[in-house]
């Protein structure tokens, strides 16, 4: 018996010693294999690296400590992380989330009754905003007109619709402001709905002649004068409040206190351009943050493309067909773009001198062709002012209308024919098709927003230039523009009523009957070249981007501007979801920003970055009109700022004037500056750390990719082994 036991002793021990040898040599072997793997390469290529570096530099590495690891502990993970977010959060089964539930219940029994209290508070304000936002999703502007044209046309054509809807709501409450702090209190008084009267405090200082301002006699109206005056802001609605010679009132006393107009009506301006500002680049913001994290490297692109560059809104089969067309077109364009920069790395320094030859050479003929379009602005302009001053009755009215719409017309015509140009230029300029539609689409904002200027420093030049001694007593031309405010209000209201009627034509006679051409004579070569129109977003978010910019410029002479901006974008929405619907087909050369909003918030934030200028100069250096407006008593508009602080008490005078000056800005620009540089710093960390983690998913890549020819190779071996 002992004998039997001790041979199956000696057995099992040596089948024992048997399996741990195999189990040993397996893990041996597995440790092998894991040591071939790229990833494991480079990360003891590495630390060899590192360990040279520190015994040279005398560096000590600490290992990572206990608490930078991740969770091992399920319970753990549970039961501090179950109370912070809602279940719903969890991708789980609903087995789990019962499970989750249980424990969460579990849980609270064991709290006190305060973080019970504070843990139901906790939730049900959650849920009251969740039903908030819910509520509020049904009141969103034209939210299934959005959804169908996302539907139908995808996610890009839907950005731009969006972003328009976005344009209206900022006008909106623009509008709201200046109601609420200029024309409220002014018709509260007009109205004897309070008991309040105008004040007009008179001023001695001020030449006689200069406070002259001649108003149109009101007799017999003709049909087309009164259409003239509607088109172009003069005549009867030159007296409205939807311009500045309106609002000539000092303030306005209230039974207990006084109103403050000239102050309002500034802080008004300052007040939507601050509001307008930090809206964009709180969108903008999000929309960087979403392109920092879709920055991709150029393999990375064709996987994006080939598996997750479908967009599965698309709901119509032709706009399915298109959308299959534009990612072959992205995936050309990708390799054409590897095709130029191999081109560009094997030049010769003749090539290379050649090409920046040609360059210089056609960015050269940009300027000239910029120039040539300001100059025709610029003449047309002055050539506007100094005949629309002529009496109605001596002229007929399309040349009235010619004369007063000469520098919209021309600025129309410079928008519409140098981006052809530039089109055709660019293509010899040999550029990657991505950077030739960037450079072509920044050649094109240039000139839309600086056209807005230079018609701007033209109406200013010509309104501040005196010739002789009489005229420079006001400190401008009161001769010929008594309240130039309303000049330069007119200008901008002339622009936006232009804007809206090219739109409006463009639709109906141009869009409309080449749809009608392409549906019934698509037999002819021609209309089938000419083909059916395509819905560009780049050009149509340039031209609600300039109509916006006009509206920023000019609501300081035309209070009411944002009003008339709101029923433009509103008229614009509807007549380009009709034309899109009926007429347009989208893009087949795709927008590379179409599928987030911050290309459009970018140059709309250039847009309002304009629109400081020419304000500014205006309020801070243009002696203002001393016959219309609410500042007649000041030199400039700015001056109204330093009169009211030094109605302040002198402990809050002495503390304005200290945070102004300079022995205030120098140390604040010093730490502006060293918060910059700290954010800079930050802002490399974390470029080092998504590079790590883009080097990591490499190397996880090249793993899985070694694995599968090592996976290859073996059932091959296996195939091949005689059995």
């Amino acid at each position: 018996m002992s004998d039997t036991s001790s041979a199956g002793q000696q057995t099992w021990n040596g089948g024992f010693r048997d399996e741990t040898l195999d189990f040993n040599m397996l893990t041996s072997t597995t440790f092998n294999f894991l040591q071939e793997l790229p990833s494991y390469r480079s990360i003891v290529r590495r630390r060899t690296s590192i360990a040279t570096r520190d015994k040279s530099g005398g560096t000590l590495l600490k290992p990572a400590s206990s608490e930078s690891k991740p969770y091992s502990d399920k319970g753990r993970f549970e039961r501090e992380h179950l109370g912070s977010q809602s279940i719903r959060k969890y991708a789980l089964n609903i087995s789990e989330k019962r499970r989750l539930r249980e424990i969460q219940e579990a849980q609270v029994k064991y709290l006190s009754e305060w973080d019970q209290w504070k843990q139901y508070s906790s939730k049900s304000w959650k849920k009251f905003i969740e039903e908030f936002k819910e509520l509020t999703s049904h009141l969103e502007l034209w939210k299934n007109v959005i959804h169908s044209i996302e539907g139908k046309f995808g996610t890009g054509i839907q950005s731009y619709f969006s972003f328009l809807r976005f344009l209206v709501i900022l006008n909106l409450v623009i509008f709201i402001i200046i109601f609420s702090f200029i024309l409220l209190p002014i018709l509260l008084t007009k109205y004897k709905i309070t008991d309040s009267t105008f004040l007009i405090v008179p001023s001695n200082e001020i030449d006689i002649r200069c406070k002259v301002y001649p108003m149109n006699s009101t007799g017999l109206i003709y049909f087309y004068t009164y259409m003239i005056d509607l088109l172009s802001g003069t005549g009867f609605l030159e007296w409205t409040s939807l311009f500045y010679g309106h609002y000539t009132i000092d303030g306005i006393k209230f039974k207990n206190f006084t109103y403050d107009l000239p102050l309002a009506y500034l802080l008004s301006t300052v007040a939507y351009m601050a509001l307008s500002l930090l809206w964009i680049v709180k969108r903008s913001v999000e929309g960087f943050k979403q392109n920092l994290v879709r920055n991709e490297e150029q393999y990375q692109s064709y996987c994006n493309k080939i598996f997750a560059g479908w967009d599965f809104c698309i709901t119509d089969e032709s706009t399915a067909k298109l959308k299959h067309s534009s990612l072959q077109y992205e995936l050309k364009t990708d390799l054409e773009e590897e095709r130029i920069r191999q081109k560009v790395a094997e030049r010769t320094p003749e090539e290379t001198l050649r090409i920046y030859s040609l360059r210089l050479f056609l960015n050269a003929l940009v300027i000239i062709v910029l120039i040539a379009c300001f100059y025709a602005i610029y003449e047309a302009t002055i050539f506007s002012q100094e005949h629309m001053k002529k009496e109605i009755n001596k002229m007929v009215f399309g040349e009235n209308l010619l004369i007063l719409y000469l520098p919209s017309i021309v600025i129309t015509l410079a928008n519409f024919i140098t981006p052809i140009i530039f089109s055709k230029i660019i293509h010899y300029e040999d550029y990657s098709p991505a950077f030739e539609i960037r450079l072509t689409l920044l050649r094109c904002v240039f000139m839309r927003l600086a056209t807005i200027c230079v018609l701007v420093f033209t109406l200013g030049s010509k309104i501040t230039f005196c010739d002789n001694e009489d005229c420079r007593i006001c400190g401008y031309n009161h001769k010929l523009y008594p309240c130039w405010e309303n000049q330069f209000g007119q200008e901008m209201y002339k622009l936006t009523i232009f804007d809206l009627i090219i739109n409006l034509a463009v639709t109906i006679f141009i869009e409309f009957p080449r749809k009608l051409l392409v549906t019934y004579c698509s037999s002819w070569s021609l209309i089938r070249y000419w083909g059916q129109q395509e819905f560009a977003i780049p050009d149509n978010v340039l031209g609600i981007v300039y109509a916006q910019t006009i509206c920023w410029i000019g609501f300081f002479f035309s209070p009411l501007l944002p009003a008339v901006a709101v029923v433009k974008f509103i008229i614009i929405f509807y007549v380009k979801e009709l034309s899109l619907m009926h007429t347009c087909r989208p893009s087949t050369r795709p927008f590379r920003a179409s599928n987030s909003n911050f290309f459009f918030l970018l140059v709309l934030l250039i847009g309002l970055t304009l629109a400081f200028i020419p304000l500014g100069i205006s309020t801070t250096h243009f002696p203002s009109s001393k016959a219309c407006g609410p500042f007649t008593n000041y030199n400039t508009s700015w001056d109204v700022v330093p009169k009211t602080i030094s109605t302040f008490p002198k402990g809050f005078q002495t503390f304005i004037r200290s945070i102004t000056s300079e022995a205030f800005a120098v140390p604040f620009f010093i730490v502006i500056c060293l918060i910059m540089f700290y954010f800079i710093a930050l802002a490399g960390a974390h470029k080092r750390v998504v590079v790590q983690l883009r080097q990591q998913l490499a190397m996880e890549s090249q793993d899985k990719h070694y694995l599968i020819l090592k996976l290859t190779a073996s059932q091959e071996e296996m195939k091949n082994r005689p059995s």
